[in-house]
């Protein structure tokens, strides 16, 4: 029986019911016989390198699924993987009917199409020719996009944007979007009758978010040109229930006007509608958005990610350029910003004329009402010096949003809704670090200061003292050139617990990760340093606790061992090997020198670096790396992280990479 999604489409059958939307009965269908694709007798390419050969395994037959479980929802294209073990490696074995290769350890990886259903039945049939034989039929849920409808009239309203809650200033234009067919007239209809018009937008068809990161293979990004896309705006309207205050609670009765600039009257029925029109016919559905005006009262608020007061926090609220986008700007504890508005639970900061960043709601508490918009000056800036750090004090009245930058030998802090007034930049003594120190105003609210240094970058890092900001600018340690690591404090990080990837035989990434930090731990020592760990067994350890371990312990570098996965719908076979990602521009070059000493190594397809938006690289206080030595998913190299001499080899190339990082500085 096919198991289908309920298509969130609005399509002709909405006629019956003026201005709502009815949901489409899709014909049943049998069930498609997806077209059969061969798996080859050896994998396409076994990426086997210098790793130490996979032992035989012999034994009874025992057929084991290990990704995808039964628990996960798969999101791939018409195909994707499966891994997991017969148990033997003297086993045959064969998926809906396709031969898929065993390892000597019994272990496989198959390639397979994925039907267009949201349950797939495969059956795993493994034998020994005249001998024991084992089968099983494994369900696995998937994740599946409606299908355009045949009908000549339709919506998608699962496209909508934006739904749900938001609150937007009067004078300002929100914009709208939402699929339909191609060539209709769409236009949305307010309660009082009037209505903008939606303009076609030609686009392409969304490609998955790992296939556009992971996939080597650029023919996958192909996707057709359509024009199903309407885009349009409107201003100055409430529409819908009143979505409640936009920070806090509601006052208790009704106040003054300007007290109420929030709220709304209207009811739950005065919803817009959209409507689309092809020659006779015609569909319409509501627009599920409760849209609440802000008036010109501004509303300042105070950031603080630990509202709960649980102390484990990183004490940073992350700034996004958009709602769902990645971390741009990372704001310490008692920032203050102007707000411009929200999208549901994401708060709009206004930080200058021409910047906004999105932060979370929750983040946030608004300052009393009348609280002037922020605006600070920035005054006259002093640098101290002290034997680990420079110190630049940046004067400010308020709070303002900040971001600091760098680039290979100079930091740069840029203050939102700021204006300068720097008439001395005090270098308190000659300071051998900071070579030259310059302010600029590039915009009427933005003010830049930059300190030029005579080192590359190693680190830095800032906090607020009253209503000042401190910059302290980390000074690279002293590298002996013929023992370079002597003297310097290393954290090494096995990644995982929680979470982690598992191998086909079920070793699991938190392990393979620990063994090689623990041969990283015993090298680095020999050579000098002073190594502390994240963790020495298979424990948990919080995620956001390991970075604030290591900056509280001043450590000089930061690694974080770790081993990969790949999204759904990205061929193993192809798309496997070796990477090191890094986040800050400092942390590049260890990045690179690490990543050719493990190709050296291990002798895995080359991968490259990669910059990544991840917590273990994210820190400023030293460089920091992420490396991928290995994928769990692959036999012969879940086997090899499973054996002392693959765990040696791993470490013994991250060890190289961070000598010759250190004989480069």
């Amino acid at each position: 029986m096919i198991r289908r999604p309920v298509l969130l489409l609005v399509t002709l059958a909405a006629l019956s019911a003026p201005l709502a939307a009815q949901q489409p009965k899709p014909a049943t269908k049998p069930k498609p016989k997806a077209a059969a694709v061969k798996q080859p007798p050896k994998p396409l390419d076994p990426n086997t390198g210098k790793l130490p050969p996979i032992p035989r395994v012999t034994g009874p037959i025992k057929l084991d699924v290990v990704y995808p479980a039964r628990t996960d929802v798969v999101d791939a294209g018409a195909m994707s993987f499966l891994l997991g073990s017969v148990g033997t490696g003297d086993a045959r074995l064969t998926i809906n009917g396709d031969t898929v290769h065993v390892w000597p350890n019994g272990a496989f990886v198959a390639w397979l199409p994925f039907p267009n259903d949201s349950v797939i039945d495969f059956k795993l049939v493994a034998f020994r020719p005249g001998g024991q034989r084992d089968s099983m039929m494994y369900q696995v849920r998937r994740a599946v996009r409606a299908p355009l409808p045949t009908t000549a009239l339709w919506f998608d309203t699962l496209s909508m944007r934006p739904k749900g809650r938001v609150w937007w200033p009067v004078n300002e234009y929100l914009p709208l979007s939402v699929r339909a067919a191609e060539g209709s007239e769409v236009r949305l209809i307010f309660p009082d009758g009037t209505w903008v018009p939606m303009v076609a937008s030609v686009g392409y068809d969304d490609v998955p978010w790992g296939i556009r990161a992971f996939d080597r293979d650029t023919a996958n990004l192909d996707r057709p040109v359509k024009a199903d896309r309407y885009v349009g705006l409107v201003r100055g309207r409430s529409l819908g229930a009143d979505p409640g205050p936009l920070l806090g609670a509601e006052p208790r009765n009704g106040g003054c006007a300007m007290c109420r600039r929030n709220r709304m009257t209207t009811p739950d029925t005065n919803l817009a509608v959209l409507e689309a029109i092809k020659g006779a016919d015609t569909v319409r559905t509501t627009w599920p958005l409760q849209l609440s005006l802000l008036d010109s009262l501004p509303t300042v608020v105070e950031l603080d990610d630990d509202t709960a007061r649980v102390g484990n926090t990183d004490r940073l609220s992350v700034g996004r350029a958009t709602p769902g986008a990645t971390y741009n700007w990372f704001f310490p504890n008692g920032t203050r910003a102007n707000v411009s508005g929200r999208l549901n639970g994401d708060l709009r900061l206004q930080l200058s004329a021409t910047s906004v960043a999105w932060v979370a709601a929750s983040d946030a508490h608004a300052l009393p009402l009348f609280t002037p918009p922020l605006a600070a000056t920035v005054g006259s800036v002093v640098l101290s010096s002290a034997p680990q750090s420079a110190t630049l004090r940046i004067p400010l009245n308020a709070r303002v949003p900040f971001q600091v930058t760098e680039q290979e030998s100079s930091v740069t802090v840029r203050l939102y809704g700021a204006t300068g007034n720097v008439d001395w930049m005090r270098y308190g003594g000659s300071d051998s670090l900071v070579e030259k120190m310059t302010w600029a105003q590039p915009t009427a609210d933005e003010v830049t200061i930059t300190l030029d240094l005579t080192k590359p970058v190693w680190g830095y890092r800032t906090r607020w003292d009253r209503s000042d900001l401190l910059l302290e600018i980390r000074r690279p340690p002293t590298i002996d050139k013929l023992h370079p690591l002597k003297g310097l404090r290393i954290v090494v990080d096995p990644g995982h617990p929680p979470a982690g990837a598992t191998g086909p035989t079920g070793y699991r990434e938190a392990e393979a990760n620990l063994a090689v930090a623990l041969e990283l731990r015993t090298l680095l020592e020999k050579g000098g340093a002073t190594v502390l760990m994240t963790r020495t067994s298979d424990v948990s350890v919080p995620l956001a606790w390991r970075p604030i371990f290591a900056d509280s312990v001043d450590a000089d570098l930061l690694i974080s061992i770790h081993n990969n996965a790949l999204p759904d719908g990205v061929n193993p076979f192809t798309n496997s090997g070796t990477s090191v990602f890094y986040n800050q521009p400092r942390s590049a070059p260890l990045a690179r020198s690490t990543q050719a000493a493990l190709v050296e190594r291990l002798g895995l397809r080359d991968l490259g670096v990669g910059r990544g938006d991840l917590a273990l690289v994210r820190p400023t206080w030293m460089p920091s790396i992420l490396t991928e030595g290995m994928f769990m998913a692959i036999p012969e190299q879940e086997e090899a992280l499973r054996l002392p001499a693959g765990q040696k080899m791993y470490a013994a190339g991250v060890y190289a990479g961070i000598v010759d990082f250190l004989k480069g500085r």
